[in-house]
């Protein structure tokens, strides 16, 4: 098959190279799907630069682990492993290719990828697989942080700092599936895409400051991280909760050997002196439950992916700069 090889890290460009390899055989609870698009997003960018290099001893000191990159899928089965019971070939599936955390390659920039099968759901039938593809890494994060003290009830004034994005279009509309009214922050030019998936309001971040508005929220979910913890303390209630996603903008905000985890690192101290800080949470996400959720979402039209551009599977490297430029609106997505 044909797929996408990282032996190294570094600029895209250079290190991504796409070959003919061997089909992966799927393991006993594994599903080979015939890949028909996959997304890109930050987390991807991170495992092919090796940046920050903390990330590494997940996912390979010298060298990725597994030589492809991508974790989102939506495709067809192909075939399954004999332990396999939700899912048969011909089914049309989308999710994620790896169990734990986004910090490794996880295959998917290939013809063929093998995924667990309980990372994986039904595709919606009225979903493309380039719409479905756009959603997964994102819903994930979104709904592994908006749990606990974090989640969002009807009638709650929620704040998405960078509401455009992969993971704001998803926080922007899970929030008001949950009855909250939604002020989504973006750049001017972005703001018809945060309006267009239900934000009751938009702020342009380089007009208006929101933590200087006066205007008080009970949750703020900041995917950028581009204020600081005390600032941001202003725009919420005193029993408000705070949620920092952190993209540290392709590592021009954060260090090169621990990115954004200095920032989490120093909330986890913070937090049982602010009210407005969820306690730490170690747990992995319940990837399962999460695809079962993202399903009926997508099936009652309360998420409606938002594709920006795509690029064919030999073009990997290009997509991945055009991700760099920070013009994105919700997903680039790459065909097969």
């Amino acid at each position: 098959m044909k797929a996408i090889v990282q032996e190294r890290y570094g600029p895209p460009e250079e290190v991504l190279h796409l070959r003919d390899v061997d089909t992966p055989v799927p393991a006993d609870e594994e599903v080979l799907v015939r890949v028909r698009a996959t997304s890109v997003h930050p987390d991807v960018w991170h495992m092919v630069h090796g940046r920050p290099y903390i990330l590494r001893l997940g996912g390979g000191m010298f060298g990725p682990r597994n030589p492809t990159p991508g974790t989102d899928v939506a495709g067809i089965v192909e075939s399954v492993g004999p332990a396999v019971t939700r899912f048969r070939p011909g089914d049309e599936v989308f999710g994620e290719t790896i169990r734990g955390y986004q910090w490794n390659n996880g295959g998917a920039y290939a013809e063929y990828v093998s995924a667990p099968e309980d990372v994986l759901a039904p595709k919606p039938a009225q979903v493309s697989f380039e719409q479905a593809a756009t959603v997964t890494a994102a819903g994930i994060i979104v709904l592994h942080n908006l749990r606990g003290r974090a989640e969002i009830r009807s009638g709650y004034r929620v704040l998405v700092n960078g509401a455009a994005g992969g993971v704001g279009v998803v926080a922007v509309q899970i929030a008001k599936a949950h009855g909250a009214h939604v002020t989504g922050v973006d750049s001017g030019e972005k703001l018809d895409v945060v309006r267009s998936i239900g934000a009751d309001r938009v702020i342009d971040y380089r007009r208006d400051d929101f933590t200087r508005s006066g205007e008080r929220y009970d949750l703020v979910f900041d995917v950028p991280g581009n204020h600081q913890f005390s600032e941001v303390r202003r725009a919420l209630t005193p029993r408000g909760t705070y949620v920092l996603i952190g993209h540290d903008g392709f590592g021009r905000s954060a260090g090169r050997w621990l990115g954004s985890l200095r920032r989490f690192l120093k909330l986890m101290v913070l937090s049982p002196f602010a009210e407005q800080l969820p306690p730490p949470d170690f747990s992995s996400p319940n990837k399962r439950d999460a695809m079962a959720l993202l399903k009926d979402l997508l099936e009652a039209r309360k998420l409606t992916p938002v594709l920006d551009r795509t690029f064919p599977l030999s073009e990997v490297p290009a997509a991945i700069r055009y991700l760099e430029e920070g013009r994105v609106r919700g997903r680039i997505v790459i065909t097969v």
